[in-house]
């Protein structure tokens, strides 16, 4: 007996309304890698929004560290470039992941930002020296049996498994003692890694929720692998401070 299809709105079970610009009535599905304007808005938004946030965050240019010490504009811009390559790998790479996997089922799916998300997400980098965000999500319809749901899932997570695994052992390897290289390669191993093992959480809306109810192996096998790769990072990346 074939298994019964569900249909989908909404991939980290936040209410549609909760996003801009959900499209109303009958979608026709995309085609695999292919982008609507409106995503490529919300993509380049949310990207510009987090990489401002970590600069600030990272930088200790905050509100209360400014008062304190004053701010150093020239260590932001000059960390600017370096969010840019973290939230690039670490945030896009991770939705992208969960669009083209949905694609590959038939499934609409395209990424909206959380205006409220990435208003949080400044707010706690301006006032606080870390980044706590919802940017968005990738939405989607159509019906999808519960093992694609569960792959769609994974599949983002372990974009950045793959990007800390591959990031860490060249920064030990070829750019430990590199001054401009290394700490560039270790902030990005380190991003990836918590991004992975946060987003494997087994709690709603988290993807490990819809991971470990598809396959509680695969579920212990990737998040054995994010954590592992969390130490790892926090014990050789560096730790920015300027």
């Amino acid at each position: 007996m074939a298994e019964k299809k569900k249909t989908y709105t909404s991939f980290h079970d936040i209410p549609p309304r909760e996003y801009m610009y959900f499209p109303k009535g009958t979608i026709d599905v995309s085609e695999p890698g292919k982008f609507s304007r409106l995503e490529l808005t919300h993509l380049l938004l949310s990207m510009v929004v987090l990489t401002v946030a970590f600069s600030f965050a990272l930088t200790r240019n905050n509100v209360l560290y400014g008062v304190l010490y004053g701010f150093d504009l020239g260590v932001l811009v000059l960390f600017l470039p370096v969010a840019f390559l973290g939230v690039l790998t670490a945030f896009i790479f991770h939705e992208l992941s969960h669009k083209l996997m949905a694609q590959k089922y038939g499934l609409w799916a395209e990424y909206r930002m959380y205006p409220n998300g990435l208003l949080m997400a400044l707010v706690f980098a301006l006032f606080t020296p870390f980044v706590f965000a919802a940017p968005g999500a990738v939405m989607f319809r159509g019906e999808t049996r519960s093992y694609e749901m569960g792959r769609i899932a994974l599949s983002g997570p372990l974009a950045n498994v793959v990007v800390a695994g591959i990031t860490l052992p060249l920064y030990l390897g070829v750019f430990y003692e590199s001054t401009l290289l290394g700490p560039i390669v270790g902030f990005i191993c380190l991003i990836n890694a918590i991004l992975a093992a946060f987003n494997l959480l087994p709690i709603r809306p988290l993807d490990g929720s819809k991971v470990v109810q598809w396959n509680p192996t695969a579920w212990i096998i990737a998040f054995i692998v994010a954590i592992a790769l969390v130490v790892l990072a926090f014990r050789y990346a560096p730790v920015f401070s300027f």
